[in-house]
């Protein structure tokens, strides 16, 4: 389906120069003397480059839905990921490589977002908070509570993160996925 700037929404996904694109700001503007146009901040959907581009009003553009699944991990084999569709129960496998680095934050049988431009995959995304166990870090001592204190933790997915002093292995902890920040004790 075609759309032109006229068109334009914040969000909206195109393709141009044969890259898929979410329209992350847009303006249009009337000069006082010429034609019309619409200047835009563009987000690449692989990458999430942020880039500027300038368009003559009227421009048609190829637009792209996108669609989001929700599955759930099962668990992975060194070489690929499996997920399953927890309405149908339709399993299907995703390679290491296109996980990239949010591999460090799935833990079987959680819920994960899919996200599809038309038939081809874009993205994964894990929950925004992931509680996870601490199986490394030094130990903590009682008193061990300076502020702004903090120690490196390997989780139980393999991910290191800085949790306060008073954490110890064994326990589980809130993770932000977005940042990988040490939210709190759970």
């Amino acid at each position: 389906m075609a759309i032109s700037t006229a068109d334009f929404k914040n969000g909206i996904c195109i393709e141009y120069n044969n890259k898929l694109w979410t329209i992350a700001e847009f303006q249009h503007v009337k000069p006082g003397k010429g034609g019309a146009f619409v200047r835009t901040k563009l987000r690449d959907i692989r990458s999430g480059r942020v880039v500027e581009y300038t368009f003559n009003s009227g421009t048609k553009f190829d637009s792209v839905r996108l669609e989001e699944r929700k599955m759930q991990y099962l668990y992975n084999d060194g070489a690929d990921y499996y997920f399953m569709d927890p309405v149908s129960y339709e399993q299907m496998s995703i390679p290491t490589d296109v996980i990239g680095d949010n591999a460090k934050w799935l833990k079987e049988n959680d819920e994960v977002t899919l996200q599809y431009a038309g038939e081809e995959l874009i993205s994964i995304s894990p929950q925004m908070f992931v509680e996870l166990e601490i199986t490394e870090t030094d130990p903590g001592f009682k008193g061990d509570t300076v502020q702004g204190g903090t120690k490196p933790a390997t989780l139980e997915t393999g991910a290191v993160v800085n949790v306060p002093m008073y954490i110890n292995v064994g326990e589980v902890v809130q993770i932000d996925t977005r940042d990988g920040r040490f939210v709190k004790r759970v």
